[in-house]
């Protein structure tokens, strides 16, 4: 009995050492691609994600004025204290050519700081002691105005939500509430929901196209399934930029398209093809198409044709074998293939900045244009927030709808 239960004792000890060991082996294999994840996708969103809130810049800027704010009630005017600490902030910071930062910085909060806090720096000479409020206030008048203290306490804390706000057409009001930005100002929903109308239109054009295309291809000899599959994939062997630059001397108003109709008397002027919205639909859809057909083809390819046989033989109409048994068995390649081109058009910037008009610029747009235009990264990785939220909340409304795990590969 006791070298029983020492034999099971040693055969867990065995078996525990065996799982251990395939769990370090599993590790080790996974641990490079864990790695390249964190490195090239994780930390880069993270960083994005923090610097769309990160305002420690301000209070390096003017740090003595920051820690007097802090304590500040909101109400009426600061004491003394606030405007002594400003005014020896300001001495270091504007010859320092730091306080244009700040003044931009506060100026995306309430129009007007910019030029106020300059103006106070290049006159700073005159103030030549207490009482500093005083001083200030005889400067400018707006150093009298609570609503700039105001918006100079919320600009001074570490974490700000103003970019994240603003990229919703939201922002703080004088009493520090959330309210909708004038209307003459309100751009970015109609941005955003611009945005996702045209990903939605390129990816049912995608799939209006694209599934007659994989059924040929999945039903087609092999001779001809090969020719076809070769010229999807030559759409990944040309670069992007050299594909949407084709585009536009293609359907210029002297471009191949409008040729050919003028010579053949469908129309008697250049139809307008490009630099608008119909331009932006055929290059996205001829750049996205291969990401609809291949899923298609995919599943397709896996789907036995005696099920369209069994129905014919049953009774069923031609279209209504095709529509009530081949098309549901297709499901999963359509989720799959509609998912993929809707999320890469979510994030589309080259083809609509370059064949588009000023009125079919997308999200991804605005974040290059406040990258490389205003160098402001903040409101750009707010921008990039919300385009990361609005990709993952439509993965997880039409993932879990579409049944994409069962996907066959043919």
């Amino acid at each position: 009995m006791a070298e029983h239960i020492a034999d099971n004792i040693s055969l867990r000890k065995k078996l525990r050492r065996s799982e251990r060991k395939k769990k370090l082996q599993a590790g080790v294999l996974i641990g490079p691609l864990l790695l390249v994840m964190l490195i090239f996708y994780f930390i880069p969103i993270g960083m994005m994600l923090y610097r769309s809130i990160d305002n420690t810049m301000m209070r390096e800027i003017l740090p003595a004025t920051a820690t007097i704010m802090d304590t500040w009630s909101g109400s009426g005017l600061p004491d003394e204290s606030a405007y002594a600490a400003l005014v020896e902030d300001m001495k270091v910071a504007y010859p320092a050519k730091t306080l244009a930062n700040a003044g931009r910085r506060l100026n995306f909060d309430h129009v007007g700081f910019y030029s106020l806090l300059l103006k106070t720096g290049r006159k700073l000479k005159k103030i030549d002691g207490p009482p500093y409020k005083e001083a200030l206030i005889k400067l400018d008048k707006k150093w009298g105005d609570p609503a700039y203290w105001t918006v100079l306490q919320r600009g001074l804390k570490n974490i700000t939500f103003l970019y994240l706000l603003r990229a919703i057409d939201l922002e703080y009001d004088g009493n520090n509430k959330i309210t909708g930005v004038p209307e003459d100002q309100a751009i970015y929903v109609s941005i955003i929901l611009r945005t996702v109308y045209i990903s939605v239109s390129v990816t049912l054009l995608c799939l209006l196209i694209g599934f007659p295309l994989a059924y040929f291809m999945a039903t087609s000899t092999p001779r001809v399934r090969n020719l076809l599959m070769i010229g999807l994939l030559l759409v990944f062997w040309t670069s992007l930029l050299v594909r949407t630059l084709s585009w536009i001397l293609v359907l210029q108003n002297k471009g191949v398209v409008n040729s050919i109709l003028m010579s053949t008397g469908l129309i008697s002027a250049p139809l307008e093809l490009v630099f608008n919205r119909i331009g932006v639909y055929i290059a996205m859809t001829h750049v996205l198409l291969p990401f609809m057909v291949l899923p298609l083809y995919s599943v397709m390819a896996g789907i036995p044709s005696y099920y369209v046989r069994a129905a014919r033989s049953l009774g069923a109409t031609p279209m209504a074998a095709f529509f009530k048994v081949y098309t549901p068995m297709t499901l999963p390649g359509i989720g799959a293939g509609c998912l993929m081109v809707f999320i890469q058009a979510l994030g589309y910037y080259i083809t609509p900045a370059l064949v588009g008009g000023p009125r079919d610029q997308m999200v991804s747009y605005f974040v290059a244009f406040f990258v490389n235009e205003r160098v402001n990264w903040s409101m750009a990785s707010a921008l990039g927030v919300t385009l990361l939220l609005m990709t993952a909340f439509f993965y997880l409304l039409f993932g879990k709808r579409v049944n994409i795990t069962n996907m066959k590969m043919g």
